[in-house]
């Protein structure tokens, strides 16, 4: 390989789709995490419980989207070259987040399904019921792995977050500049 063939950032659909999920993720958590402020069954709580609904799903279609430019597009290399833990951890954590934002919507959608009750998008739209067995323990179990993976994307999220920082003011390298819009 070339020096020329070498890729210093990722493509510019990448990097929209990084940012755009960045904050789908933090609004997703978000409405729930505000969801308190109101009693419950009321329009308000129930407005929030949408909108979660429809992050969610936003987020479960478009990390499919972000694992096809992925795929399509190149990795660029890091300059200069980190230790090959750091490689490893670094990759350990983004198939976690992939697996999470795929995985976190369909266990949402299970959970439900299995309670009996129908998604509901903004603007009224419904979900079909999964099959699954109606099913109060399933649906209690199902929630409790939801929100359990939900604590564990927080952590991803921080630990991703912290080793951008790193990278950029601690090693010095060029890590977070392959990923910020705008940036040659």
């Amino acid at each position: 390989m070339t020096q020329n063939t070498f890729v210093h950032r990722y493509s510019r659909w990448s990097i929209a789709l990084h940012w755009l999920m960045a904050v789908l993720l933090v609004a997703t958590a978000a409405t729930m995490e505000l969801k308190g402020i109101y009693p419950k069954d009321s329009a308000g709580r129930a407005l929030l419980r949408s909108v979660h609904f429809g992050l969610g799903l936003s987020v479960f279609v478009l990390v499919w989207l972000r694992l096809l430019a992925r795929a399509l597009g190149n990795t660029p290399v890091i300059t200069p070259t980190p230790p090959a833990w750091q490689a490893m951890l670094g990759h350990l954590v983004q198939v976690a987040l992939y697996a999470l934002m795929i995985c976190l919507p369909l266990l949402g959608w299970m959970a439900l399904s299995a309670k009996g009750a129908p998604v509901t998008l903004p603007g009224g739209v419904g979900l079909p019921l999964l099959p699954i067995t109606e099913s109060k323990e399933t649906a209690t179990w199902i929630k409790e792995l939801h929100e359990t993976g939900a604590t564990v994307g927080y952590v991803l999220v921080g630990l991703h977050a912290a080793a951008a920082l790193f990278h950029h003011y601690v090693q010095r390298d060029d890590t977070v500049l392959r990923m910020l819009p705008g940036t040659r």
